[in-house]
Order: C-alpha cells, then structure tokens, then sequence
C-alpha cells in the first residue's frame, strides 16, 4: 500500500536548484498547480457542507468585512507571510504566487459555480474539492520555488521550537479552525473530510507526478 502514497517530493525535470528561478515552463507548472489548488479549496466551499480550516478562516473574514473570500485569503495569507519575518524565514517566487494565484482561483470558482441543491452533487464537490487540492500541491510542491505562506510559517516554528511538523501543524490548524468558526465561517462535515483526506490525496498525487516524470525521464 505504501508505494501508492509517495513520502517524498519526487525529483521532476521542472525542480528548481533555487526559489528564484524562474525558467517560464517552471513558472507554468507552478501556476497551474495553484490555479488546481484554488479550484479545489473553491469547490469545498461551494459544497456549503463545511470548508478547509484556512477557508473558514477566510470565509469568517469575510462575512465580517464585506470583502469577497478570495480577497479575504489573500489577506490571511498576507498575514501569515508576515510571520515568517521573526523566523528570518525568506519567500520564494512561489510563496507569492501562491498567495495571488490560489486567492484568484477560489473567487472565480465561488463566483461561477453554484451551490447545488442536491446534498449527493455537494457531496461530490466536497470530494472533488479535496482531491484537487491535493493534485494542485502535488504540482506545486515539486517546482522548488519556495513553500506557501502556511507551510513556511509551520516549518519556521518547527525549526525553532523543535516541535514535530504535525504537532505544529495540528496546533495552527485548530487555532485557525477555532478563529474561523467563531467569525462565522462554515465548519461542517467538509472540514472533517478534508482534515481526514488531504494527506492522502497530496501523498497519492506525488506517486503519480514521481511515476510520470519518471517515465518521461526514461
């Protein structure tokens, strides 16, 4: 079972030895990762059935502020980026991107697809929804140009308190989850779904790209 589920980044042709360099068809496989990312977190939030932690922080920040939800993760990425400064943690070109594109991508999805009223096709946006998020940080994990502002965030505090990545993570996650619930955003079975699925969906996603990849090397 193991050898579906990558525990590593796959070395792919497009990886950057740096998180500024920006060869155009790295730039392109990285925004259409994103871009697959943003769909994703979108059509959870579509589903009306409960969103991703970050997006409910983002959905709660914008019921309260009248901005849309794309703007409004825009901001909490923002936000978490300025973070990283304590840390003398340092963005990549894909750090930035992340925060443009993915914000850009959520808003557009919000915006041209409906909610449906069948609970079976929402439950089937949920799902789908999970799954791309995980493809879209497949894609983007493997370019090398630097990690999102979420992750770089986890990551500074693990290298500097020692604390294990997924205590880390589990901390920010349910402090975030907890603010996004008590601003208004949407928590629900969504939330569940994707908190239980998106470690399996990113690690089945890189098995795919590592085994393509290395099948286009041969």
């Amino acid at each position: 079972m193991r050898k579906f589920f990558s525990h590593t980044i796959p070395n792919t042709p497009w990886r950057a030895s740096e998180q500024w360099s920006l060869a155009p068809s790295r730039l392109l496989i990285l925004s259409i990762g994103l871009i697959i990312f943003g769909i994703g977190d979108g059509l959870l939030i579509v589903s009306h059935l409960g969103n991703a932690p970050w997006s409910v922080l983002a959905q709660g920040l914008s019921f309260k502020s009248g901005i849309s939800i794309g703007w409004a993760t825009f901001a909490v990425s923002s936000a978490v980026l300025l973070l990283w400064i304590p840390f003398r943690q340092k963005p990549g070109a894909g750090t930035i991107a992340n925060i443009l594109l993915i914000a850009l991508a959520i808003d557009l999805t919000v915006a041209w697809i409906d909610t449906p009223e069948n609970l079976l096709l929402r439950a089937c946006l949920m799902i789908f929804g999970v799954i791309m998020v995980g493809a879209g940080s497949a894609i983007y994990l493997t370019c090398g140009l630097g990690p999102g502002p979420r992750d770089g965030l986890m990551t500074a505090i693990h290298y500097a308190t020692n604390i294990s990545v997924a205590r880390v993570r589990a901390g920010i996650e349910g402090v975030v989850l907890a603010l996004g619930w008590l601003l208004g955003g949407r928590v629900g079975v969504g939330t569940l779904v994707f908190a239980l699925g998106i470690g399996g969906s990113v690690a089945l996603w890189l098995t795919v790209v590592g085994h393509l990849t290395r099948n286009t090397a041969q």
